[in-house]
């Protein structure tokens, strides 16, 4: 009997397990034609705010909005610069563009790989300064600096305490992307979203919190950045047809808000379950990275990683791939093409070697399957085929 492939990523199963209640909400809200706006997605407001411990939550309708518009709402427009890393989506970058201001990147942590608050003391070290605002000036555009972006990748925070303590040096205002951190923690309570000016969550369906299509939100402790927010995704109402600016259609439908209620209640669990299999892998595969074979992930003593993806890094990963695929396991790779490196972004001019972290670590990434109700069994096949794949590769 041939086993059974090993997904990257299991979508049915928590949706089976949730099917009655998921329908439930689906025939209440047709039921009272209840779609946009109303009791579901200020509930959702209500109780994601309270799990992030921030005052405010603003649901929109997706995370690429959610950047863009916790960006607007910390006064990131036309003129600006703000800066982010290269090792990530490309919507973090799409966010700050659509908010009209310009990227600068810096590198990232090998061990992490997040945003390096070493990386970026240096970078604004080296900025001029702005006489007409007194903010650094970006090495690349030459516009003065306003807001940083760490981004919380693989849901593990970056080392907010150290970025918050520069970005507080130079005057610069905070803005977190943790579209991919739902309930991972710093120093044991304070969770993402919850340190900067504003957080960017992206609710897309395979995030460890996901809607049943698109959706997403900031979470913040400023009540003017949630005004702001509230009115631009609604094309700048306070009220019905009295717009106080022109805004965007980027509202977080009732459904997905009512879909996203359900989800949240199975939120803590899901993630438990992910930190346990990421422990198991790390102890499956202790002897491959003694060996130097691979790279596990690195978790800092003040992180509480929730893991909504587990990378490893390995010198062929390429070959390494193809030789798990050939064993029925499914992988991916987050992200191998790095921003400056993207056609897009071409002409920012950014020379091979100008991040060489981010360019080391985007050869070498190799995401192995994760997700709540992956089993031991699944995880000692996909053990004993990376030590059979990293050897052939080797050969």
């Amino acid at each position: 009997m041939v086993d059974a492939p090993i997904p990257f990523l299991d979508l049915i199963t928590p949706h089976r397990e949730l099917e009655e209640e998921l329908v439930a909400a689906s025939r209440q809200a047709i039921r009272v034609a209840a779609f946009i706006g109303g009791p579901e997605v200020e509930g959702f407001e209500r109780e994601f705010a309270e799990y992030c411990g921030t005052k405010f939550c603003v649901g929109l309708a997706s995370g690429t909005d959610a950047v863009r518009f916790a960006l607007m709402a910390s006064g990131v427009g036309p003129g600006d610069a703000v800066i982010t890393v290269a090792h990530t989506f490309i919507a973090t970058v799409e966010g700050i563009s659509q908010a009209g201001a310009e990227t600068e990147l810096v590198d990232i942590d090998e061990r992490t790989c997040n945003m390096s608050p070493q990386a970026l003391a240096a970078y604004l070290k080296e900025c001029r300064t702005d006489q007409a605002t007194g903010r650094p000036l970006g090495q690349r555009t030459g516009k003065p600096i306003r807001a940083i972006v760490p981004v919380h990748l693989y849901g593990q925070a970056a080392d907010m305490d150290a970025i918050l303590e520069i970005a507080g040096r130079y005057h610069l205002v905070v803005v977190e992307d943790a579209c991919q951190a739902h309930g991972a923690t710093i120093g044991g309570t304070r969770r993402a979203g919850s340190l900067g000016k504003a957080g960017a969550f992206s609710f897309y369906p395979g995030k460890n919190l996901g809607a049943c299509g698109e959706a997403g939100a900031v979470t913040t402790n400023d009540p003017d950045v949630a005004k702001y927010i509230r009115m631009v995704r609604d094309h700048g109402q306070s009220q019905k047809y009295h717009h106080q600016i022109e805004g965007y259609n980027g509202r977080l439908d009732a459904l997905q808000a009512a879909f996203l209620r359900i989800k949240l209640r199975h939120l803590g669990d899901w993630n438990r379950q992910r930190q346990v299999a990421a422990a198991r892998y790390s102890e499956l595969l202790a002897p491959l990275a003694a060996a130097g074979a691979i790279v596990l992930p690195y978790e800092p003593s003040w992180s509480g990683a929730v893991y909504h993806l587990y990378v490893i890094r390995t010198q062929d990963r390429e070959a390494v791939a193809k030789a798990l695929n050939a064993r029925g396991v499914h992988t991916g790779f987050h992200y191998p093409v790095p921003l400056h490196q993207q056609e897009c972004y071409r002409s920012w001019g950014y020379a091979k070697g100008s991040l060489p972290v981010t360019e080391l670590v985007a050869s070498q990434i190799l995401s192995l399957p994760m997700f709540p109700g992956l089993n031991e069994q699944q995880q000692e096949r996909v053990g004993a085929a990376i030590e059979a794949a990293v050897h052939i590769a080797a050969q």
